[in-house]
């Protein structure tokens, strides 16, 4: 069945989506926070997320406060579940939403789903794709702001260069900061372990989806992207709130910002983009009210400038890993035949082309005839980018154009791929260096620019 007929028959089928309820508990090894969400007549669903207490000093999750945050990720990890039937209504039996704060999350929602229904063929707007409605007609969660009392950063590591970076030129105090990993990976462990974090100040959290979902996926329900980078902001302001520290520096560049389709708001990246940073800070100031700060510290950065920077931190070349195909196996694993391993190859490859990349990859990706269709997208002579956390089509040709040039000059051959883009399209003028660029749009305070400045300049 077409995608767009499978949504209006699951829309007519499953009218309504309940949240439930969320708890918060503890033992002495961790923090729980678990929901239940309910398509009625289908499915209900328990998932779970768990924080690893360590040695670390928390606040008490009895508060109001607490209550509040933990009611607020409820709120972007029921989207994982509402999208298997899109049902026309969210009714939420736990909590209180104003009419400003359901336009807000209607706007997350569709946005942060935009690649799913483009890739589904949904039709909808934002005013009609759900309604949302509370049961309860006040807020019982009423509470002062907190007083300022925080200090210091964490930092959310996945495992790519984009936070190694941030780990490296952040004045990272490692007695004091903290980093964090959502279901760590032995990469994203040792790539702490590498930054001299030691476990003590490695925040782990360990977030279950229900089996209910997966099985719903493998029976054919609608599918596809979430906006990952969203739960990731509530849940690490939750732990910033609990640990007292005042930043969150977030690893997102301003190449986040570029539509995957031409002329349309499809990002695969909206929850990493400035638009949602903006958004989530206005949010949490007025709804969440912790003194805590949530920023990309590389959003003036483009992905050629990060690229150029990591390029210099050999010691990690041999552990980082960008790929989302290699990391579903027991080792994480460059895949080498997708959009993000050969992405993360190009723009790379100004400066370590040849032997240091083949090295890391362990082949040479630009010799790869099957990656053509992915590198014509890459390039922006595709139908659309690649619906993957890739950079912009400028960068894309700068460094190919670049990497082009270096082995001119070296006057060695062409490999397969660079050689067709030589012959088909037109090279970029690369005497303008886009690594010296600075974008001004950004949330860093004064010492936080002077910091990144320090490095591009």
């Amino acid at each position: 069945m077409d995608n767009s007929l499978k949504y209006i028959e699951l829309r007519n089928k499953y009218k309504e989506f309940y949240y439930n309820s969320y708890n918060l508990k503890e033992d002495n090894e961790a923090i729980y926070i678990e929901f239940e969400f309910e398509i009625p007549n289908l499915a209900v669903f328990k998932p779970t997320t768990k924080i690893l207490k360590k040695q670390m000093k928390l606040k008490s999750i009895d508060s109001i406060q607490a209550r509040n945050m933990a009611f607020n990720i409820g709120l972007i990890e029921l989207i994982s579940y509402w999208k298997s039937t899109c049902c026309p209504q969210i009714v939420i039996k736990c909590g209180y939403l104003s009419v400003e704060q359901i336009k807000w999350w209607k706007k997350l929602y569709f946005y942060g789903l935009g690649e799913l229904f483009y890739t589904n063929n949904i039709q909808n707007t934002i005013d009609d794709f759900v309604t949302i409605k509370c049961e309860k007609e006040k807020n019982e969660l009423e509470y002062e702001e907190i007083k300022d009392e925080s200090d210091g950063y964490i930092v959310p590591i996945g495992g790519g260069k984009d936070s190694v970076v941030t780990l490296e030129t952040l004045e990272f105090n490692k007695k004091e900061d903290y980093c964090l990993i959502i279901n760590p990976k032995p990469v994203t462990l040792e790539c702490a372990k590498i930054a001299g974090i030691d476990d003590s100040h490695t925040i782990e959290i360990y977030r279950k989806i229900d089996q209910k979902l997966i099985e719903l996926n493998e029976e054919g329900y609608i599918n596809g992207h979430t906006p990952f980078s969203a739960m990731l902001a509530f849940t690490s302001y939750f732990i910033a709130y609990l640990l007292s520290k005042k930043y969150i520096a977030l690893s997102n560049e301003n190449s986040a910002n570029e539509s995957n389709v031409v002329g349309e708001k499809v990002n695969h990246q909206y929850s990493k983009s400035f638009e949602f940073e903006k958004d989530f800070e206005e949010y949490s100031n007025k709804y969440l009210k912790a003194p805590v700060k949530y920023f990309s510290f590389l959003r003036p950065l483009n992905e050629l400038q990060i690229a150029k920077i990591f390029s210099k931190h050999e010691k990690y070349h041999k552990v980082f890993k960008s790929c989302n195909v290699g990391s579903k196996g027991i080792e994480w694993k460059w895949c080498c035949n997708c959009a993000k391993c050969l992405f993360a190859y190009i723009i790379l490859s100004p400066f370590l082309y040849k032997e240091k990349i083949v090295n890391i990859f362990g082949e040479d990706l630009f010799e790869k005839k099957e990656l053509l269709e992915i590198f014509c997208q890459l390039t922006g002579n595709g139908e659309v980018k690649p619906f993957d956390c890739v950079g912009t089509f400028e960068e894309v040709n700068y460094a190919i154009s670049k990497t082009i040039e270096n082995i001119e000059l070296k006057g060695e051959k062409l490999p397969y791929l660079l050689n067709y883009y030589n012959s088909n399209y037109q090279i970029v003028d690369t005497s303008i260096d886009i690594t010296k660029r600075y974008n001004d749009e950004n949330n860093l305070t004064y010492d936080q620019n002077e910091i990144l400045r320090k490095e591009v300049f």
